[in-house]
This record gives C-alpha cells, structure tokens and sequence, in this order.
C-alpha cells in the first residue's frame, strides 16, 4: 500500500494520475463499520478495474478548534496503526492529510473539487453520517449537489451488532470500563496498543513474576483498570502473557497508573525495546491485598485462568 502525505494546499504532483474509488471517513479504530465502508468500495473498485484509495487525517477534527475535548486526542489507532489495518483491508493507497485550521475553513464546494474530484475519484464512497464541513449544508445527502455528476456516490448504511450501533464512542467506553471482549467483537480484531519497555520497580521479580513495564504512546488509548489476557509482541515473535493496568494499590496509597506485562515461558531482558500489545480478554479488576502473600496466591490463580483461556484459542508464542 502506497501512503501519501497531503498539507493543504497541497502538490498536485503528489497525486498519482489516474482513477481510483475513493473511501471517506476518519476511520478511528477502522472498527466494523468502518471496515464495511472499506469492503463496499473494494468491491466497486474490483467491479470497475480500478485501485482503492482511502482518505483519513493525521488528528481528530476538534484539535483545530477552540477548547478541543482532551478526550477526542486520545485514539483508538495511531496513524502507523490504521495504515497497518487499511493494507489489510485491501486499500492501494491511502491519503493521509493534516487536519489545520486551512484545511478547516474550505466550503464543502472547495473539499469536493480539491480532495474528491482532484484525488481521480471516479466514485466515492463512504459511511451514511460522513460529513465535510457543516452537517445541514455538507452531509451524504447534500453531496450529489456539490459533485455535479461528476463521478459516482456510494453510501454505506449504520451497521448494528447485536442491536447495538457500532460506533468509536462505544468502543472507547468499552474500553474504558475494561470490556475489550466487546470492543473487540465491535473491532473485528483484537485491540492492539504499542509502547517502550523500561525499568520499573523490579517488585514482580521479588514475588515471582518478572514484568516487563510499558510507556504505552499517550495519544493512544489504553484500557481501564484491571488484569488482562494479553499478548505481546517482542521482534517478529507475539507470545501470551497477562498484564496489569493499575496503580499497585497493595503497596500504597496515590500511586501512578502503570502497564506490567508478566511474559510467560520467557526470560529474556528487553529495556529499551518497542512492543504491541493486543489485548484479549479482561479477567478482574484491580484488589487491594493485605500482603504479599495473598497478592502471590491471587497472582497465581490469574496465570493459570489466562493460561487456560489462550490454551482454548489454541494461541500460543509460535504464532507470529
């Protein structure tokens, strides 16, 4: 997959000179529905002979207008990560352009001429709440307006599981309350974040159970408070492991929020390196223990119920 850098105005050099299907949408978490987005336009431009492109940005919307919700610059998929999933779903390019506040003052006439119409897009196609600019003036209904016949539109109707839409904001929730087993049913793919290996305190060592300690990228969202099945990724290699999110509340009081990933069947030293982790199954909460020793029994308990979860999905370290 070819990705290509825009900052508007952008070169039109940059653009490659020929037609393509064009899938619209921010595409946060590229979950569900937005893969449905992506599966319609494959499908039309298989039907028409012609090459997929996608567009998304670089950061949310909201950044470039006053007071932003912090909460919106926390994503679901770092740009390296949505172009991981956009290759796998089938996109040939994928058009990635900065979201500045030059950007932000064009009519929804200037967006279409400039990044549909000059983009080669013979049809365009994209979710029924997609909007660029004002949603009364610039929504999918008003877009046959602006387009003028000049090339085709394609809107993929809401996408509901188990009765529920599949949304980022529900997702986000899900992960926030520690549900990644349904944020992963509405992902379609288990949730992945990635981060650096430092030293910590060394305290798993001394009860038993060695962790590698993860500064996961602050722009990207973590799930909430809890012990999880997990697995991570070290070189080329993922192996299964359980991990805790939390502030150790056993040994006091106001302590930070860390990430502790407890490796199994590995013993290696791994500071400094980048990891993945994807995230599989919640298994508890976080508890207080009176000690240590009740804190190990539980400890213990913990990797044999994960053991057990990833022996029923037949995962294992030889997947890569």
């Amino acid at each position: 997959m070819k990705i290509i850098y825009l900052h508007h105005p952008y070169d039109k050099e940059q653009i490659p000179d020929h037609q393509v299907v064009l899938a619209l949408g921010f595409f946060g978490g590229v979950h569900r529905g937005h893969q449905a987005v992506i599966k319609k336009a494959r499908i039309e431009a298989n039907k028409r002979q012609l090459p997929l492109a996608a567009m998304t940005f670089d950061h949310h919307p909201s950044v470039v207008f006053p007071r932003p919700k912090m909460d919106s610059l926390r994503y679901l998929t770092s740009v390296k990560r949505k172009a991981e999933l956009m290759s796998q779903f089938g996109v040939d390019v994928l058009y990635v352009v900065s979201f500045t506040s030059a950007f932000a003052h064009l009519k929804p006439q200037e967006f279409v001429d400039q990044y549909m119409i000059a983009l080669h897009a013979q049809a365009v196609v994209a979710g029924f709440d997609y909007t660029y600019g004002p949603r009364e003036i610039a929504d999918m209904t008003h877009l046959p307006k602006y387009t003028n016949g000049r090339l085709d539109i394609i809107t993929v109707p809401e996408l509901l599981l188990d009765g529920q839409k599949v949304s980022s904001t529900r997702i986000r929730k899900d992960l926030e309350t520690g549900n990644v087993d349904h944020a992963n049913h509405f992902l379609g793919y288990v949730y992945q974040t990635s981060g650096l290996v430092v030293h910590g305190e060394a305290r798993g060592r001394t009860l038993g159970f060695p962790t590698a300690n993860v500064v996961s990228d602050p722009n990207v969202r973590i799930p909430g408070i809890g012990i999880y099945a997990v697995r991570i990724k070290i070189n080329s290699k993922w192996w299964p492991a359980m991990a805790s999110i939390g502030r150790n509340v056993t040994f006091g009081e106001n302590r930070p929020i860390t990430i502790e990933i407890n490796i199994f069947d590995f013993n290696q030293e791994i500071y400094g390196e980048t990891v993945d982790v994807e995230w599989y199954h919640y298994e508890r909460g976080e508890i207080k223990f009176a000690n240590a020793t009740d804190l190990i029994e539980q400890l213990n308990k913990d990797e044999k119920n994960i053991r057990q979860y990833f022996a029923n999905l037949k995962i294992s370290a030889k997947n890569v």
